[in-house]
């Protein structure tokens, strides 16, 4: 018999580490089925408790499997989620929306900027959506960096000149900005060289390139933007692999099934297909409003452009998309 019990005891002690929330009474009577009638309930309860240490403070010491004391029935609940709520911004904009995205200051390119302001104050825009990687942050990537042109301070100081353009030239319009894959090099950088203070607003990028004087709304996290129906995403939140193809719409699709508008790639490009339904879905990716030829893809196939969305009052849109050649807007 002896033997069985200390057979017993190192089950009692697996038990515990293996379901260290289960009560006493729910362990002991698990002993008692894998002893095979070997230990009664109560010689089953005594040694889990022993295990425990919940038979007096002397035992407490000795015990295997230490756990406080708890009042009968006592239950353990659910621990408390940590997961933030997510979920679409809403650019609540009826008419006319211009969407630009991938300026890259200050490695834009005047000419098609121009051009494309020029266009969207013509055609008397009702809101601007500024699509991720307005800025570059070059100085401060995880990539190898020419040393001449690592000046961080200059390049913030040129897209906070941005910021106070584009307001000058849209003055009333509402105005959103989504974080790209660069202006996330922001927070990465911070939580890597300064972790301490990075969670305080006066270190957000909000703060840092004067977005609320502008009265410009910053949206992070990789939410998409709805204009109207329509989903904007700057592109990269959907990883690499098949969002990037040679069509860089057609990626899209096959990753998200989903209607969308986005920017990212640097080409315009347009796909159509439709769901098992027939429903059909439009996804669209935009050009990019900064040099063609960046020194780290100088044979890159890129092209200048943005979009416009005509947003009727119950939501439904149409997508123009445009490119700019030779400083001229042109539509695809």
């Amino acid at each position: 018999m002896a033997g069985k019990r200390d057979i017993m005891s190192e089950r009692a002690i697996q038990l515990i580490r293996k379901f260290p929330e289960w009560p006493a009474r729910t362990l002991a009577r698990r002993l008692v089925e894998e002893s095979a009638g070997a230990l009664t309930m109560e010689q089953a309860r005594s040694r889990i408790r022993h295990q425990l240490g919940t038979n007096g403070r002397k035992q407490y010491r000795i015990a295997n499997c230490k756990r406080a004391p708890r009042q009968p029935g006592e239950t353990v609940s659910m621990p408390k989620s940590a997961a933030e709520a997510w979920g679409p911004y809403t650019f609540e904009v009826a008419g006319l929306v211009g969407v630009i995205s991938d300026v890259h200051v200050p490695y834009h390119s005047e000419k098609a900027l121009a051009a494309a302001v020029a266009y969207l104050k013509d055609k008397r825009i009702a809101g601007l959506v500024l699509n991720g990687d307005i800025c570059d942050f070059y100085a401060i990537s995880r990539f190898i960096k020419n040393p001449a042109k690592r000046n961080f301070r200059r390049e913030l100081e040129q897209v906070r000149q941005f910021m106070a353009w584009i307001r000058q030239e849209f003055p009333s319009i509402p105005m959103v900005m989504k974080a790209g894959n660069h202006e996330e090099r922001w927070r990465a950088w911070l939580w890597q060289h300064a972790p301490e203070v990075s969670d305080g607003p006066e270190m957000g990028l909000t703060a840092w390139l004067h977005l609320e004087r502008h009265d410009i709304e910053l949206v992070e996290d990789g939410r998409p933007i709805m204009v109207g129906r329509l989903p904007i995403l700057h592109g990269h939140e959907k990883g690499a692999g098949i969002s990037a193809p040679v069509n860089q719409a057609r990626g899209a699709f096959l990753r998200l099934h989903h209607t969308v508008l986005e920017g990212h790639g640097h080409r315009t490009s347009a796909h159509c297909e439709p769901d098992m339904f027939g429903k059909e879905c439009f996804t669209w990716s935009t050009g990019c409003l900064a040099e063609l030829r960046p020194e780290y893809s100088r044979y890159a196939k890129y092209n200048h452009g943005f979009a416009t969305v005509l947003v009727e009052p119950d939501g439904e849109f149409q997508v123009m998309n445009l490119r700019i050649v030779d400083g001229k807007v042109r539509s695809s």
